[in-house]
């Protein structure tokens, strides 16, 4: 395929060759819902609400004013933990939103890497996880599950789903977030999509295989109708010309989204004896002697401190460039709009941006003018 400059691409090129939503991560905040809002009136496509008790507000209280406030954008939990409500509740609690919001409900879960990590828990194991999804499943279509308590398997469903309490009817599509070969191969068994946490095509490519072997499992084709959906956790920088990539403005937009990534990779250190990636070598070293300073009973609050939200004085100087880039989309216009054309080639079908907080409204407008109407 012949090669040709980004800048001579006419406007019309990006539109006409790529296929891609964009939708906004929320650090879930019950005094937050106009940024949703706004969200909406910019067309992004979906709002997924975070869901950490010692972190943030309460991800279905925040849905609620949401689906009040709303009356386009898809909304859902982005995602809601399995390890810290019985599946029962979390069905319920999605199906009380979808009596709000009915046809625009979804339902993303996963086993907890950073809400049960803040309370000094693992997350959920993956045989857990699985009986998770074999009784979740069944509930969000209004059908009766098998729930294991201790020893027992105990038949249940929600025996009053009529007089609006809650809305089974209206389907409420299943998005399981994978990392890893296992829980990918769940979410393609169960899950109507996957959430990701990779935004590099060669990664993309690879988890898709993952999929397409849990979905393979249960006899399931991922490419047949209804559309397996595929969404990736990241941030964007659109940059100035001639703007630095570790420019104070881009730090102040992707820094914390850098950071949580550095969080994660700690936790699968100390955790798993599993290294970090190379775009982390140049900070490890005092990154974890850093860490290593605070009282090890009580690490697991320090950790994850301004998770997703802002970076703490002391680990702003690890917000180099190489790890500034591997968390985040950062470049031109043209460059962000051919990167997500890739994307969606192999088979990527949303990007949802979680920027700082206090500068997520220059990113949500930013974004939408730079980016969204060409994707």
């Amino acid at each position: 395929r012949a090669r040709i400059s980004r800048r001579v691409l006419p406007r019309a090129w990006f539109v006409w060759c790529s296929s891609m939503d964009i939708g906004v991560c929320v650090a879930s905040h019950i005094n937050d819902i106009d940024y949703v809002v706004r969200a909406e009136e910019l067309g992004y496509s979906h709002a997924w609400m975070a869901d950490s008790q010692m972190l943030w507000s309460d991800c279905y209280a925040t849905l609620a004013l949401v689906a009040d406030k709303t009356s386009r954008i898809n909304i859902g939990t982005g995602v809601a933990v399995s390890g810290t409500r019985p599946a029962p509740v979390n069905a319920a609690g999605i199906a009380t939103i979808n009596a709000l919001a009915p046809g625009r409900t979804f339902f993303g879960v996963g086993s907890g890497n950073t809400a049960r990590r803040v309370m000094g828990l693992p997350p959920q194991r993956i045989a857990e996880f699985e009986q998770y999804l074999q009784t979740l499943v069944p509930l969000l279509a209004g059908n009766e599950a098998e729930l294991r308590y201790d020893d027992k398997s105990i038949p249940i469903k929600h025996i009053m789903p009529n007089k609006g309490f809650v809305n089974l009817s209206d389907p409420i599509p299943l998005y399981v977030s994978g990392f890893g070969p296992k829980s990918l191969g769940l979410a393609g068994k169960y899950g109507d999509g996957a959430v990701l946490g990779i935004t590099d095509p060669q990664a993309i490519s690879g988890a898709r295989h993952m999929l397409n072997e849990g979905a393979r499992s249960v006899d399931k084709e991922l490419e047949s109708s209804p559309k397996f959906y595929t969404t990736a956790l990241t941030t964007m920088v659109v940059l100035d010309d001639g703007e630095a990539i570790d420019s104070v403005r881009v730090k102040a937009e992707c820094g914390a989204m850098a950071m949580a990534a550095v969080h994660y990779s700690y936790d699968q250190f100390r955790n798993f004896g599993h290294q970090p990636p190379n775009a982390l070598s140049g900070i490890w070293e005092d990154y974890t002697n850093l860490l290593e300073s605070y009282p090890a009973d009580r690490r697991h609050q320090r950790i994850h401190a301004g998770h997703n939200c802002w970076v703490i004085d002391e680990e702003e100087k690890f917000l180099t460039p190489d790890v500034l880039n591997a968390s985040s989309i950062i470049g031109t216009r043209d460059q962000i709009i051919e990167r997500l054309i890739g994307l969606s080639a192999v088979g990527l079908d949303q990007v949802m941006i979680l920027p700082n907080f206090d500068t997520r409204f220059e990113v949500l407008e930013r974004v939408a003018a730079d980016i969204v109407p060409h994707v």
